[in-house]
Order: C-alpha cells, then sequence, then structure tokens
C-alpha cells in the first residue's frame, strides 16, 4: 500500500501511467475512490495521482486542532515524495479548495488547475455567515451514520451509484475526526488571493449546483485566465454525476496547456 509520511501524519497515495502528472484531491468526507472514472480515462496519457487527504480513506489524523494550511502543505510534500516538480492540480469541493490555495502559494508547482464545485470562502454571503456556524454545532450531535445516509441521499439524485459509494466514505471517518476536519475545512479562506493564481483555470460547475453556484461565478471573474463551464445532469457530485462530460472538458483544458 503507497503511503508517505508526514510528521505525525501517514498519507495513502496511488500513481498510475505515465506523462504530465494530475494530482486529483477529493471532496470532504470522501477519499480517493472519488476519481476512478478520471483515472481509468487519462491514465493512458498521463501520470494520474490519487491520495486521502488526512484523515479521510487510509490517511490518518493526528491529535490536536486541525491546521487548515496543512491541507496544502501535504499535497506539496506528496509532490516532493514523488520527485514531482510541477502538476497541474484537480479537486472537487474541499479537494479543490486545496488545489487552489496550494497554486496560491506555490505557484512554481502548478501548472493548471480544475475546480469543480469549488468554495473559495466560507462567509461569501448572509446566508453561509449564518449556516456555517449551525452546520459547525449540528455535526457535534447528528451520527455519522444518519449525516452520511442524507449526504448521500442529496448527491445520488443525477447517479443512484453514488449513494453507496459516499455512505461508505462518510461513515468511515470517526465522529470525533470529522468535526476537527469540518472546522478546519470551513476555516479556510482564500476571498483576498483569487488574483495571486498563475497558471491556467477551468471551473467546472455542475448544472444543478445551487450549493457553490454565486462563488464559481465570482471567480471566473476575478482569477485570471479562467474559464468557467457548466456540467450537464450534475449536482454536487459532479464528476461522479456526469463522468464523461467533466472528463472532456478536462481533455480540452490539458490539451491546451500541453502546448503552452
Amino acid at each position: 500500500m503507497p503511503e508517505y509520511q508526514r510528521d505525525e501524519v501517514t498519507l495513502y497515495y496511488e500513481v498510475q501511467g505515465s506523462g504530465r502528472p494530475i494530482v486529483f484531491t477529493h471532496g470532504a468526507s470522501w477519499n480517493h475512490k472519488q476519481w476512478q472514472r478520471q483515472v481509468e480515462y487519462f491514465s493512458p496519457y498521463y501520470q494520474t495521482i490519487v491520495w486521502d487527504v488526512r484523515g479521510h480513506g487510509g490517511s490518518n489524523l493526528p491529535s490536536g486542532k486541525v491546521d487548515p494550511e496543512d491541507f496544502s502543505r501535504d499535497l506539496i510534500h506528496l509532490l516532493d515524495t514523488l520527485k514531482i516538480e510541477r502538476a497541474v492540480l484537480c479537486g472537487l469541493s474541499m479537494g479543490g479548495h486545496i488545489s487552489l490555495q496550494t497554486a496560491v502559494r506555490y505557484p512554481q508547482r502548478v501548472d493548471g488547475l480544475v475546480l469543480i464545485g469549488t468554495p473559495f470562502t466560507n462567509a461569501f454571503n448572509w446566508y453561509e455567515k449564518i449556516f456555517v456556524p449551525v452546520n459547525r454545532w449540528s455535526n457535534r450531535l447528528m451520527p455519522m451514520k444518519l449525516a452520511g445516509k442524507i449526504q448521500a441521499k442529496v448527491l445520488s439524485t443525477y447517479n443512484k451509484e453514488n449513494k453507496i459509494y459516499i455512505e461508505e466514505a462518510f461513515q468511515s471517518i470517526p465522529h470525533n475526526n470529522w468535526i476537527r476536519l469540518w472546522d478546519a475545512v470551513t476555516r479556510m479562506e482564500s476571498k483576498d488571493d483569487l488574483e495571486k493564481v498563475k497558471c491556467p483555470t477551468l471551473l467546472l460547475q455542475g448544472e444543478h449546483d445551487t450549493m457553490i453556484r454565486r462563488q464559481q461565478k465570482y471567480m471566473a471573474e476575478n482569477i485570471p485566465d479562467s474559464r468557467l463551464k457548466i456540467i450537464s445532469h450534475a449536482h454536487h457530485a459532479t464528476n461522479l454525476d456526469n463522468p464523461q462530460e467533466v472528463n472532456e472538458e478536462m481533455a480540452l483544458f490539458l490539451e491546451e496547456i500541453d502546448q503552452l
């Protein structure tokens, strides 16, 4: 089982294929298996790397408060471990925000960004400023099994196969770990950093993903050299709902980067 060590955390990863590296980072409460259809599609032409963010899947979570900055540090350490100087970063939701922050903090390591259903703040409008603190509190009270079932039901509307995967991934995280992880994820903030992104950026938004719609539009207006594409028949689990359209949009974007 491929793992790498960073301080007190052991992180799981998988590598397939060769060529320009693409690092895929999953959403909060999920794991590397989210990217199976992308790995199958791109690994014949690129080097695909998937990994489990600390506290998810096969990666552990050290005790104590989780520092949101550790997410991007872990990603860079993974690149160092694999002796990769530069890569394209692709992430969904939390994974997109981690990829975004990595591109801002380590611009010399990133050739391009694919941000799928990605937030850049948890205080974008009055709704989020009220909802996020309430959500942190409710996470402390709600059992993981129930929370996983609710999330799976909402995010399997356009692909029924999502349900089993989302439930299993969510419920594999110990409750105390999830409380600490979600506190860190909801403290990530990049609103003042969008203009610092120096690489080409593709924003992909599910047609029915109302969770981050306003933020996607704002990012498209404030990240230089970025463009926004809408993925049909998809909600927040965009690459699971419509993997074919996501893969096609990514392939076009990667071809453009390869020509730079």
